[in-house]
């Protein structure tokens, strides 16, 4: 377009040097020059073009009005051609509205792609709020897509123990659709899964026996589902199907043998106590009997000093040491025959 318009200057600029009188050749090119130049900024910094289409469109948007876009670094094309399109769904927007939107930080293409989709499926959902939902950083066209169409989220492996001990891994699909009224402040998928987790370990573990929820996987999604789990999220729940349950380990049987592998500890140490005190007490009494010998050892040898004494201050004679011996002799000999006669007896 520009080469046109400069081609149709030079043939002007050509016609105007044939015939002037009064100036001269060099005067009309300069003049050609800067004709050129301000048409070429004009038609940069004016969008003509789009002017025109929104005009032909039915959308009245001024040239000043562009201008003045450019003059707030605004780009007019992200303003304009949002509008021609909601004008021609039947849509009216406000301009000033949707420029503050974008000079705002919000993405004004999107949000009027989402009021289409939302008019068509019949939705409620106007301008403000679906600004408001795309600079709390929502995809909002997202939103209504998913609001018109459900989304089903998959929930990881989840193990949780029945009271009878044997553990079951469950896999839930969860089928949700959007809430628009609750999309900005609402919690999002994660909040969702980490519920529907919750949800199912607390009624896997309120089962008695583990038979009980795989003859009946449907009690577990109806006990989850009854809980009333999409409150405060963006969210609304539809539907929670148990995709998988496989038993896992005995955990039961696992604590219980553990249990007895501490108590089966516990009694070898006490056990071992018990013999390390019985070996102290028998060292404790082989020396006491220890002690017993040596004393009775002492005390006899104070026997013949105690003779030898009686004999030095006369208390004692010679005939009486005999007797002694002649009864000591006597009493050796019962002894020795009270031996013979035992051991005879026992052969």
């Amino acid at each position: 377009m520009l080469s046109n318009l400069v081609t149709a200057l030079a043939k002007l600029g050509g016609a105007l040097n044939f015939y002037s009188d009064g100036l001269t050749g060099g005067v009309i090119i300069a003049i050609i020059i800067v004709a050129v130049i301000f048409l070429i900024f004009f038609f940069s910094f004016v969008p003509v073009g789009l002017a025109i289409s929104a005009r032909a469109s039915g959308v009245r948007v001024g040239l000043f009005q562009l201008v003045g876009m450019r003059i707030r670094k605004v780009k007019p094309a992200r303003i304009v051609e949002p509008l021609i399109k909601a004008t021609k769904a039947g849509l009216k927007l406000n301009l000033d509205k949707m420029e503050a939107h974008y000079l705002a930080g919000g993405n004004v293409d999107r949000v009027v792609n989402a009021l289409i989709a939302s008019q068509g499926a019949g939705i409620d959902l106007n301008f403000e709020k679906a600004c408001l939902i795309d600079l709390a950083g929502r995809d909002v066209l997202n939103a209504v897509q998913m609001s018109v169409s459900p989304k089903v989220i998959e929930t990881p492996v989840i193990a949780a123990i029945a009271k009878d001990g044997i553990e079951l891994r469950a896999k839930a699909k969860v089928t949700v659709r959007v809430n628009i009224d609750r999309l900005v402040g609402g919690a999002g998928e994660q909040t969702i899964i980490a519920r529907v987790g919750e949800g199912i370990v607390t009624t896997i573990g309120s089962s008695h026996s583990h038979k009980d929820v795989l003859e009946n996987p449907d009690s577990i999604s109806q006990t989850v589902l009854g809980k009333g789990l999409d409150s405060g999220t963006a969210f609304e729940i539809l539907s929670i199907d148990i995709a998988d349950v496989d038993v896992g380990v005995n955990v039961g049987a696992k604590l219980q043998i553990d249990q007895a592998e501490a108590d089966k500890r516990i009694a070898q140490a006490k056990a071992e106590e018990r013999r390390a005190m019985a070996v102290a007490q028998e060292q404790e009494n082989k020396a006491e009997v220890q002690g017993m010998r040596a004393r009775v050892i002492e005390a006899e040898a104070e026997v013949p000093r105690a003779m030898a004494e009686a004999f030095k201050n006369g208390r004692l004679g010679i005939m009486d040491y005999y007797r002694m011996q002649n009864l000591k002799a006597d009493t050796d000999m019962r002894e020795s025959i009270g031996k013979t006669t035992a051991v005879n007896e026992n052969e």
